[in-house]
């Protein structure tokens, strides 16, 4: 395990492997643990990820960013489903430590793992970033099964032109969606749009800090 100030990191081994998180501990009286995985083609370096990372501990929210056993072994392309969620698992243990309700969360593929295993591991409630409701161009292979099966309390934060899925077509249910007007699937807006990357990323945090505010 490191530590450098408020930041730190251990490893933790599962049955996929060795799995990595990073603690952003809350800066006082903390009351929930938000867990949130990357993707399937980048890290924890993703620019929502480092935006909750840096505001949610002044509210109270520490942030485990986790870094799936793949990643951590270097590999570029994510496994199966499956092992995703054996990953996600493993780590679960190390996320109940502090004591506190959890969070589950990730962004693209790790917030499917979030939805399909949040129920089984007593997740408190699920944040789906950028959800990937189908592939790019492909509308009739859906993946809002897993979206509608959570089983708790859900936020979606989806980008507005996200060619995983366009926040107007996802479809009624027991979540609630905040867009980000012109993000992409990674969040970054053109410069046209006339906004800047710092104001979307403020929008992002505003919608979770306003969301982790209502859980009780």
């Amino acid at each position: 395990m490191t530590t450098a100030s408020d930041v730190t990191t251990e490893t933790i081994d599962t049955d996929a492997g060795p799995a990595r998180i990073t603690w952003h501990a809350a800066r006082s009286r903390p009351r929930l643990v938000l867990a949130v995985s990357h993707g399937a083609g980048g890290g924890i370096e993703a620019r929502d990820l480092v935006a909750l990372a840096g505001t949610l501990p002044a509210h109270g929210v520490t942030v485990a960013l986790v870094e799936q056993p793949w990643r951590v072994a270097g590999k570029k392309v994510a496994p199966a489903p499956k092992t995703l969620d054996t990953g996600w698992r493993g780590i679960w243990p190390a996320l109940t430590a502090p004591g506190l309700p959890v969070i589950s969360g990730g962004r693209s593929a790790g917030a499917r793992v979030a939805c399909r295993t949040a129920r089984e591991l007593g997740a408190r409630a699920v944040l789906a970033l950028s959800f990937p409701l189908h592939p790019p161009g492909k509308p009739e292979k859906s993946r809002a099964e897993e979206l509608l099966g959570a089983g708790v309390p859900t936020l979606v934060v989806q980008g507005g032109n996200d060619p995983f899925g366009r926040p107007d077509e996802f479809p009624e249910g027991p979540y609630e969606l905040v867009e980000i007007p012109h993000g992409d699937h990674g969040f970054a807006v053109p410069k046209r749009a006339g906004v800047t990357g710092q104001e979307t990323m403020a929008r992002l945090t505003d919608a979770v800090v306003r969301w982790t505010g209502s859980l009780k």
